[in-house]
């Protein structure tokens, strides 16, 4: 499997010729949904879930799908009928040769006085790849390669730090990182990397690797 890096928390994993994205949101590229077969997106937020990229994406190609959860497969499932189907925790579900477990439902508290929304992670092919949205979601099953969003208005690094030794995955690559500056990348990777007990490791938007 390949697994290219795009800006902010967006992926694209492509594997026998098929395509599936997660999380083409507002910062990431304008094409980073394009000739997807399938797209997965995890919550609301507009970093996450860009309306106009996953319409772009369905309209290049008439056979791509979106699981997604209800506030989003809400806002396109009029224009794309049969095309965009609601999943939540608990769920599986095949995508483009993808197998898809469904972990998780709500996004971590930003703070108490905001309401917290729904939010799902996605466990590709039994482990290989998981996404957690905007979660520390812990899917309670062996994690090849987490996603791991390592800086958000809702997280501090000690919780970062933590959540990677929980999942106990084999490696972690950095998503959920548009808002951390060049400046403070070195003190990220050196804490997650010196305690959270796994192969840490940053792709820049664009770069890939073979998984």
């Amino acid at each position: 499997m390949k697994l290219t890096k795009k800006s902010h928390a967006c992926v694209r994993l492509e594997k026998e010729g098929r395509t599936l994205v997660i999380d083409p949101g507002g910062f990431s590229e304008e094409d980073a949904a394009l000739g997807a077969d399938a797209i997965l997106v995890t919550h609301e937020h507009p970093d996450h879930f860009d309306e106009s990229r996953l319409r772009a994406a369905m309209e290049n190609n008439p056979a791509a799908g979106v699981w997604t959860l209800k506030s989003v497969a809400d806002r396109l499932a009029a224009a794309f009928p049969g095309r965009v189907h609601t999943v939540g925790h608990g769920d599986t579900f095949t995508a483009a040769g993808f197998d898809v477990q469904v972990h998780g439902e709500l996004h971590a508290v930003i703070h108490p006085d905001i309401p917290r929304i729904t939010n799902v992670g996605y466990l590709v092919d039994g482990g290989k790849v998981f996404h957690p949205g905007d979660a520390f979601t812990v899917p309670g099953l062996p994690v090849e390669t987490l996603l791991l969003p390592v800086m958000a208005p809702w997280s501090k690094i000690a919780e970062v730090i933590d959540y990677v030794r929980e999942v106990g995955p084999r490696r972690a690559y950095d998503v959920h990182d548009a808002l951390l500056t060049d400046l403070a990348r070195p003190i990220y990777d050196g804490h997650v990397g010196r305690l959270g007990g796994t192969d840490h490791q940053r792709l820049a938007p664009g770069a890939w690797t073979q998984l």
